[in-house]
């Protein structure tokens, strides 16, 4: 009998639930994890032997997944807590949160990239307008078959469409599972890798709560289940939000892979023509 896979709703909960081990996997550096509070804080940690990461058990395709997140605070420098959704193989699929840190009073970096079919170079770079090192602030990432939105505090800061009329690949086949680390990238991360890890502040903290998902879970079985019907799934920015974006990536932008003639001197993506 062959495989058929099906698609089950999950609605929108607290995954990260009182028992972490039911939602989420350690991948590595399970000693610099820290789960507090009955299970409803997760702590990863940096020292100069190794990072730590986790992933969820499930897989999903499309979803609105949603984090609070407080940054490793202080002197940053060369560190980077990630969150993000990735599928497995050669030719994945992911879309990510990145914060680059920074010396002590610096801003964070956040950095954005839409991988499809093991292909990226798709950068925008942000500033926040807070501290995200004072408190936790909610970072979501919107991804359904038309759109994908980042999302800070629930304000879009960047839209990538799907423009597969243009050829250009949009990640709709390949399931992801949730992922966060914290790792050291002092050879890029902070001003290009001139300013490097100072192991001597060790460890660095980054902390999480309240990781959501109100997604299809991916799952193999025996018939085909469509997804619920959910707001998020033919969610698009209507005109207040996107003028909500544009104020974003006007005062708070610092990078955009789109305007970078010199990147691309064959011509800018195609995607580029049409994204925000």
């Amino acid at each position: 009998m062959p495989l058929i896979v099906f698609l089950v709703v999950l609605p929108w909960v607290a995954v990260f639930a009182r028992n972490f081990s039911q939602d989420f996997d350690l991948t590595w550096g399970s000693d610099r994890v820290r789960i507090l509070n009955n299970g409803e804080l997760l702590t990863l940690s940096l020292d100069k032997d190794s990072g730590s990461a986790f992933q969820s058990k499930n897989e999903y395709l499309f979803g609105k997944i949603s984090v609070q997140l407080k940054l490793v605070p202080d002197y940053s420098a060369g560190t980077v807590t990630s969150y993000y959704l990735a599928s497995q193989g050669s030719t994945w699929d992911e879309i990510d949160f990145e914060f680059l840190g920074n010396l002590s009073g610096d801003p964070y970096t956040v950095h954005t990239n839409v991988i499809t079919e093991g292909k990226g170079d798709r950068e925008q770079q942000f500033r926040l307008w807070f501290d995200p090192t004072a408190d936790f602030h909610t970072y979501s990432i919107l991804w359904n078959p038309h759109v994908i939105i980042f999302y800070v505090d629930g304000t879009p800061i960047r839209e990538f469409k799907n423009l597969d009329s243009t050829k250009v690949p949009f990640p709709e086949s390949r399931a992801m599972r949730i992922h966060s680390s914290i790792w050291n990238a002092d050879d890029w991360a902070t001003k290009g890798g001139l300013i490097k890890t100072d192991w001597s502040k060790a460890p660095f903290t980054a902390s999480f709560r309240n990781i959501s998902a109100q997604a299809c879970i991916w799952a193999s079985g025996s018939g085909a289940y469509p997804c619920s019907s959910n707001s998020w799934q033919a969610k698009q920015l209507d005109a207040p939000s996107l003028e909500r974006l544009m104020w974003v990536q006007k005062h708070y932008m610092i990078y955009n892979y789109c305007i970078d003639l010199k990147r691309f001197p064959q011509g800018l993506p195609l995607e580029c023509a049409a994204t925000t």
